[in-house]
């Protein structure tokens, strides 16, 4: 059911849902009007989709069993691991190129008009004329299309060569990454890209577990923790892999790269082994391994039919890379749909010529002569001008001194950056550093801050070194009375205690897990610990988020050190030097669902069991014990831009442990419902918690991200975030950068997985005004599934969206659906391998070059530095470029209307012969070295000055209304182009006296001098070069005139005579103009001209 729009629609009742289709059906049109009201188009349509199913018909996905090491077990086949990012092959390039030419009408006509010239019966003039600007727009398209398909010939070849080392029967061999095939066990050194979608088999590790880097998958720059499968883990020696007889079964290829289900099975043993896989076994294409020398994995989920951009056909991501696109800017479309009505004018034209002629003799050679003799109408050299024009845009933004860096990697749409309305954006590495600093600690009583934290290192050396001074027992002299104020009345705590606790509880709560580089050979298979420095210098913390790493470290700068962590344990370092060793029990880790994580630690020096967690204030505002401070400080931090976590503890018995252990292990056997199960029972711990303390840390924005946001919104544009983050994150991000005001209410989408759930959360939205949305991935996933149109509507009267936890394919659907549903352009900003499917489905995308590599900025159509540059870009070189390219092709349309104005009246006169006015050099020299400098100088035209565009966004706006190019402009050209055609060939024919060869020279001249003075009326403001144009293409006429014998009179051109009757016509034509721009500037100045004077 659509989701209508009035408060009575979201009223209706479920059970309507099933009616609407069929009563739709009942209603619809049948017969002949069903036929001439659009289903002629249904049914084309539909007959061409059937063919192209057959014709490129795609292979099901489906699971697939893969046996360890025998690629030839594997049922069915699989195409090759490449990599391939050409728009065409060497069969197609020639007519894949021509076709892209052809298919607008504008380059299609003047291919029909120049054949036509073969024909003698239809000969009009010289063959150049008409082939040599034709043939010189193909050269260049054809010439720039062909080195930028060498360039990515030549990056494909560089990444399926690179070489990896294959494991088999008789040792290590080397092969390239498009030899790999499925079912072969693949060894992955560091910092190796991962060549094609595996499951982690073996590690050198002792503890069975290595780091990854997703920053080209997932947009996240943290390291993530992968396990290897444990029955291959702990076989002696890597040959022991081809001893054993053991499959992977995995699930069919899927769009959600968060989640993964198969099962490992070793059949060779008795009984047989099976092991649940899950996304922690698995390497995704194109993640890089960050630590541990050696992986062995078994390559498999791929299928190179799906796709051939920038990962080796990545299944996991189905649909997210797609083929390349071309790009068509709105200028060009718009340009288009004027060059057909300028067809249908020159038709029109031609038919009431041979109308007017009696229609006597062959009639439709005339006709056709006709269309010849009036061809200059629609102009040939638009398409080189407006080539040309695009090419000095695109030098001039990578010239320009305030925007250092940026590329120009698509120069066929320089305009669009002049046309957007809506924005979408990445966040990590986009908007943010992803660089995380502890920033505030809240104990409810005191506050730390960052000038205070000398104060806590106090505190905690003095707690650690009385707890030592105590005796050998560590801190089991400290220990009775910690456990007995669990039992007895409770005491009001010491602030220096309970800042001891509050640190140890946020140097244990988390997932991070030291690292150190290794000093050994990187040859070998093996390393002792031996060979490694364990000094804090050689030291880096790795973990899923930015937030734990951060406050790892500030742990450490407060004298708590974490120095070591594996599965099973952790140490750390206090401010006296003293190792703590603790047990981990149980890790229960971050979900978007449960918004917390825990930890169950047991200390070995005092055997006591400890169950520590921190998640996000919602979550853990009912589970801690009651207080009068969390609410307000949390409210106090998230307006300074601080992303909080509320830290608890709870003391557990040996017997308490042991019975949640029992239930917990229960649940995680459990066949169906486990999830509900093991949360369940993780929860009977979560009650009477003690609060310790609340954490503070901020992301830091990149330069000037706030200004280039409040720019673009006071531009008129609409900013969506699009980020693969969680949605506290994504939230508070969106806060501290002012996507979203601090005044201005979020409404955060809770999640759904139904319809009617859907339909109940968007109908609550729907009451909702002026509320900046939040949304999650799968949240988004289900409300496009069923209410694409409604969702779209209400998003878009959204001031901003926040769209978290979004895949690839989600993002370039999210730009695909603005697209369709508003008809208005789209701008993707990313940095990312993940955003390069965004980039590439939006109008325009701007890719950044940061710390997650060029993938995003290679794939996009302009390439910056830093997110801030894309304000300049947009309000400076897009208007610049838009302006400029609507004056000059509306100029070049005029410069072929006033000819063909000429051509008309001249054939009128003459009893309407076919006969051409200009012939040979007249006609290529009016449109090339007569008229082509002055009327290209417009490309250095300019409005409104950079630092005025910059100051007022405000003009941005005007621009998305197409008011520069538009049918209200165009005719006001035609109208001046018939005026002026009209008045220089009437005034010739009326001034000539003897011979018509005076005709030619009168009025030719006299269409020159009006076209240049035409062009400086057109100039807003003036620039030496123009000048500089004018002159040279008066002298070059002026000098040609004694070349031009042939077409002129040279004795007469020389005369008083001449002169005076050619500047008579060209004031006639030009005066009364420029009298009407002078009183339209006083009466009625454009909005740009005010903030000028």
């Amino acid at each position: 059911m659509p989701l209508m729009m009035s408060e009575e629609g979201f009223e209706n009742d479920e059970s309507d849902y099933h009616k609407l289709p069929r009563a739709r059906i009942m209603r619809r049109k049948r017969g002949l009007e069903w036929f001439v009201c659009g289903g002629w188009k249904f049914l084309c349509t539909s007959c061409c989709d059937w063919l192209i199913n057959i014709c490129q018909r795609k292979r099901e996905l489906k699971a697939r069993t893969v046996w360890l090491g025998y690629p030839e077990k594997c049922e069915e086949k699989h195409p090759r691991n490449s990599i391939k990012n050409q728009k065409y092959n060497v069969f197609t390039f020639i007519p894949g190129v021509l076709y892209e030419q052809f298919k607008f009408f504008l380059n299609l006509y003047f291919l029909v008009v120049s054949c036509s010239q073969f024909v003698p019966a239809l000969k009009i003039g010289y063959l150049y004329t008409y082939w040599a600007p034709l043939g010189f727009v193909l050269a260049v398209t054809i010439m720039r299309e062909a080195i930028d398909e060498f360039r990515r010939f030549q990056r494909d070849k560089e990444v399926n060569s690179q070489l990896y080392s294959k494991l088999t029967v008789r040792g290590k061999v080397q092969v390239k990454s498009s030899d790999i095939q499925v079912g072969d066990l693949i060894i992955v050194e560091k910092n190796q890209r991962i060549p094609s979608d595996m499951v982690f088999l073996r590690t050198s590790e002792k503890a069975g577990s290595c780091f990854i880097r997703t920053d080209q998958l997932d947009g996240e720059t943290d390291w993530k923790l992968k396990v290897a499968v444990s029955c291959t883990q702990r076989l002696p020696a890597l040959g022991d892999l081809f001893s054993i007889n053991a499959y992977v079964y995995a699930q069919k290829p899927q769009q959600d790269i968060h989640s993964f289900e198969g099962t490992f099975t070793r059949e060779d043993s008795d009984p047989p082994i099976h092991e649940s896989l899950s996304i922690e076994n698995t390497l995704w294409a194109s993640t890089v391994v960050a630590s541990g020398l050696k992986w062995v994995s078994c390559r498999q989920h791929i299928d190179g039919s799906w796709f051939c951009m920038h990962s080796a056909s990545l299944c996991l991501l189905v649909g997210a890379f797609n083929p390349f696109t071309f790009k068509v800017g709105l200028l060009d479309l718009e340009l288009n749909q004027l060059t057909k009505a300028l067809f249908l004018a020159l038709v029109a034209l031609s038919v009431v010529m041979v109308t007017l002629q009696g229609f006597s003799g062959p009639w439709y050679r005339s006709l056709f002569r006709f269309l010849l003799l009036f061809s200059y109408i629609i102009p040939i050299s638009l398409r080189v001008n407006l080539d040309m024009g695009k090419a000095a845009y695109g030098w001039m933004i990578m010239k320009d001194e305030n925007i250092p860096g940026t590329v120009v990697r698509t120069s066929t749409i320089p305009e669009e950056l002049g046309r957007l309305v809506y924005l979408l954006t990445d966040k990590t590495g986009t908007l943010t550093r992803n660089e995380m600093v502890f920033k505030r600690l809240h104990l409810g009583t005191v506050s730390y801050g960052t000038d205070t934290m000398d104060e806590i290192q106090n505190q905690l050396m003095n707690s650690y070194s009385q707890v030592q001074s105590q005796g050998g027992g560590n801190n089991a002299s400290s220990t009775p009375p910690r456990k007995a104020q669990s039992s007895a009345p409770k005491v009001r705590k010491s602030v220096s205690s309970r800042v001891h606790e509050a640190v140890k509880a946020v140097a244990l709560c988390h997932n991070v897990t030291p690292v150190y580089e290794a000093r050994g050979a990187a040859g070998e298979t093996e390393f002792a610990e031996a060979d490694q420095d364990f000094s804090d210098d050689n030291r880096t913390y790795q973990a899923s988020s930015p937030d734990e790493v951060a406050l790892v470290q500030w742990t450490e700068s407060v004298g708590l050190t974490l120095v070591n962590r594996d599965l099973t344990s952790m140490q750390l370092r206090t401010p006296s030097g003293q190792i703590l060793t603790y047990c981990i029990l149980q890790t229960f880790p971050f979900t978007s669902e449960s918004k917390r994580m825990g930890v169950i630690v047991r200390d070995e020096s005092t055997a006591e069991i400890t169950f520590y967690m921190k998640g996000a204030d919602v979550a853990m505002s009912t589970v801690v014990q009651y207080n009068d401070w969390l609410e307000e400080e949390c409210g106090n931090m998230a307006r300074e831009g601080l992303r909080t976590l509320v830290v608890a503890k709870r003391a557990l018995t040996e017997e308490q442990y042991q019975d949640f252990e029992n239930r917990y292990n229960q649940a995680k056997l459990s066949v169906h419902d486990r999830t509900l199960k093991v949360a369940a029972v993780v929860e009977s711990l979560e009650r009477e918690m003690e609060l310790l303390c609340l954490t503070g840390v901020e992301d830091q924005l990149q330069a000037d991200v706030r200004p280039t946001l409040e720019m673009l919104r006071n531009a008129g544009l609409k900013i969506w975030m699009l980020t693969g983050d969680k949605l506290e994150t994504a939230t508070c991000i969106a806060k501290s950068s002012h996507l979203v005001s601090r005044t201005q209410d979020t409404h955060v989408f809770r999640p759904v997985t139904s319809r009617g759930e859907a339909h109940l959360e968007l109908n609550a939205f729907r009451r909702k005004h002026d509320c900046a949305l939040v949304i999650s991935g799968d949240s988004l996933e289900v409300c496009l599934k069923y209410y694409e149109r409604e969702f779209a509507e209400l998003a878009c009267q959204c001031p901003a969206v926040v769209c978290c936890r979004c895949a690839p394919t989600q993002k370039a659907r999210i730009v695909k659906l603005l697209r369709q549903h508003t008809g208005r352009r789209t701008c993707a900003v990313g940095d990312g391998g993940n955003d390069v499917s965004m980039i590439q489905a939006a109008d325009c995308g701007i890719g950044i070059e940061g710390k997650e590599g060029r993938q995003a900025s290679l794939a996009a159509d302009f390439s910056v530095p830093q997110f801030r540059h894309t304000g300049r870009l947009l309000t400076v070189h897009g208007r610049s470029s838009y302006k400029r390219s609507a004056a000059l092709s509306q100029f070049v349309m005029h410069r072929g209307l006033i000819i063909s104005t000429m051509q008309a009246v001249f054939s009128s006169v003459f009893y309407f012969a076919s006969v051409p006015l200009y012939q040979g050099f007249l006609m290529v020299g009016y449109a090339t070295v007569y008229t082509m400098f002055p009327v290209f100088s417009l490309v250095l035209d300019q409005d409104v000055k950079p630092e005025m565009a910059m100051l007022y966004p405000e003009l941005y706006k005007d621009l998305t209304k197409g008011r520069s190019l538009s049918c209200k402009t165009f005719l006001v050209w035609v109208l001046i182009s018939i005026y002026q055609g009209g008045i220089l060939m009437s005034g010739a024919l009326v001034l000539f006296e003897s011979e018509f060869v005076h005709v030619v020279a009168i009025s030719f001249t006299a269409l020159v001098l009006t076209e240049l003075l035409m062009v400086a009326l057109t100039v807003r403001t003036w620039h030496w070069l123009m000048a500089v144009a004018e002159l040279l293409s008066l002298g070059c006429y002026v000098a040609s005139l004694a070349f031009l014998n042939k077409y002129f009179d040279v004795a007469f051109i020389t005369t008083v005579t001449f002169v005076w009757k050619v500047s008579a016509i060209t004031v006639v034509s030009c005066l009364p103009l420029y009298v009407l721009k002078y009183l339209k500037r006083k009466l009625s100045p454009p909005s740009y001209s005010k903030l000028s004077s």
